[in-house]
This record gives structure tokens, C-alpha cells and sequence, in this order.
């Protein structure tokens, strides 16, 4: 029987202490299955690349996925830990937060979220697609090979939607409540790197903003309304005085108007090797920004 690459067998090796002895024989030739099969990557297809259509435990490598008992938190982890040893090895850590839309159907599919499809909707038409709602957590790491910066994704959680939640007696939580989990996990399994996280504008909430000021070593990059209501810090209380603290300051600005504004003072900033598509051979990745 030949024997995998040594540095297939090292990377995937990591990921052994997640299941059993038996189970971990099977998972090995899913995952090298997965990286030969052209197209999707189904089991059908990953058993007939490997050699096993005809094989009598055809059925025993479904059950892997369906069956067997596994903690997807710690196969993250250690994949989030394999992904930044080769790509991120010292700097800030980079990641992109995003969700997207399964569209699955039927009976047992029951954790149906719903997402709001902004092209195609307006203030008075709203357009929606149903199936299972996964917000992920991906690695912005640059690939030297191919002069890119590439998401890779390491964690993903299931957000269904508030009837799901109801129907088994639990309290919805809002798409910012479970990325605020999702970063919490991330500071602590990197508590000696910086971690900045890129997201778009739906998680341009004050309230979870607030709460990522709180995280040592964490910021967010992410994109405002120009039209938000900003407020100045409350200011500090007398003593004696009386009824309860502010939570708010001065209103400011909107951000709209500060970039209206004639007084407005401008910088121009460089940055060397942005974030973004990235010098081709024979190029200096620097690109300039005015703020």
C-alpha cells in the first residue's frame, strides 16, 4: 500500500487527538480524498478517487460524517493554530468575519436562518433567503505563491433563526452576540499576538464595538454609517450628584458631515504590503490612502 507524502501525513496528523483510534483510520482517507478529488467534495467522490467504490465498508466513511462523536471547537483550534504556524508566523493576526447562506431543504432541516439579500431589497421591498446560517471566522493570510491574500476559514457557528431558538426554550441571540463569542475565542487562544478583525457593515453596532474595547490586543475594522448618531464619553460625575449616570455624552458630528465640513484637516497616509490584491512580480506593494 503506498504511503502518504510526509508533509501530508504531518499536517493532517494534527488533528488525530480529535477522534478515536478506529474512526481516525477513515478520516485519513476522507481528507487526502478531499485534496486529490476534482470538483465537489463528496464522499462518493473521495472514495472513488481513493480506490474504495467497491470495497464492502463503502457505507462506514458516511457514518463518519454522521456519526461519530467529535469536538468540532477543537478541531478549530487546532486548525486556526496550523494555519497561522505557516502563513502568520509573527505580526498581527488578520480576520474576516462574514456569513453566508446554506440553501438546504426538507424535514430534518430544521436550523433554517434567514438573510436579508441587500442587493435586491429596498426600504419598502424586503428579500430574503432561507436555509442554514453560518457566520465564519477566516484567516486573511498572504499566499506567496499566488501574490493574493486568501480568507481561509477556521471557525464557523450556526446562527438559526428566533422561532428555533424559541421552540426549544432558548433565548435568540443576534448575529453580533455570536460574533462577540466568536472573538473571545480567538483573544484566548492567541493571548501573546495581536488580533484585528474585519467585518462589513452589519456588525458596525456601538453595543458590540463596546464590548471589543473591553478585549486587550483586539480591534475591528469595519464600515460606519456615514449618517450614525456618535456621542462624546459621559462625562464624570460630580460628587453628590444625583439620578442615574449617562451613558451618553455630546452629540458629534455625523460622519457625514465631517466630510462635508471645510475645516476638516486631511492626512495622507502610506502603507506598505495592504491588505488587498497585491504586487505582481517586480512590484512594491504600497498603496496610498487619504483620510
Amino acid at each position: 500500500m503506498l504511503s502518504l507524502p510526509i508533509a501530508l501525513s504531518s499536517a493532517s496528523g494534527v488533528f488525530a487527538p480529535v477522534f478515536s483510534r478506529p474512526v481516525w483510520q477513515h478520516v485519513k482517507v476522507l481528507l487526502t480524498g478531499a485534496v486529490l478529488a476534482p470538483g465537489k467534495r463528496t464522499v462518493t467522490a473521495i472514495l472513488q478517487i481513493m480506490g474504495r467504490r467497491a470495497e464492502p465498508d463503502y457505507q462506514t466513511y458516511h457514518r463518519v460524517l454522521k456519526r461519530a462523536v467529535g469536538s468540532p471547537l477543537t478541531a478549530s483550534r487546532l486548525l486556526l493554530r496550523l494555519l497561522v504556524a505557516v502563513f502568520v508566523p509573527s505580526g498581527v493576526v488578520l480576520f474576516g468575519l462574514d456569513d453566508t447562506i446554506e440553501r438546504r431543504r426538507g424535514e430534518p432541516i430544521t436550523a433554517q436562518g434567514i438573510s436579508r439579500a441587500p442587493v435586491r431589497s429596498s426600504h419598502a421591498h424586503f428579500v430574503k433567503v432561507s436555509g442554514l446560517r453560518w457566520l465564519g471566522c477566516l484567516l486573511l493570510a498572504p499566499i506567496p505563491w499566488a501574490h493574493r491574500v486568501w480568507a481561509l476559514p477556521c471557525l464557523t457557528v450556526l446562527c438559526p433563526s428566533e422561532r428555533f431558538d424559541a421552540q426549544r426554550g432558548r433565548r435568540p441571540q443576534t448575529l453580533g452576540e455570536r460574533a462577540w463569542q466568536m472573538l473571545q475565542l480567538v483573544v484566548r487562544w492567541w493571548p501573546e499576538r495581536e488580533i484585528a478583525l474585519m467585518a462589513d457593515s452589519s456588525f458596525a453596532a456601538l453595543e458590540w464595538l463596546a464590548h471589543v474595547t473591553t478585549l486587550p490586543r483586539a480591534s475591528v475594522i469595519t464600515r460606519r454609517r456615514l449618517d450614525a448618531a456618535l456621542s462624546a464619553p459621559p462625562p464624570p460625575r460630580t460628587p453628590g450628584q444625583r439620578g442615574r449616570p449617562r451613558l451618553k455624552g455630546k452629540r458629534r458630528p455625523t460622519l457625514e458631515a465631517v466630510l462635508a465640513d471645510e475645516k476638516t484637516q486631511w492626512t495622507t497616509l502610506t502603507g506598505d504590503d495592504w491588505y488587498g490584491e497585491g504586487p505582481r512580480e517586480g512590484e512594491v506593494a504600497t498603496d496610498t490612502a487619504v483620510w
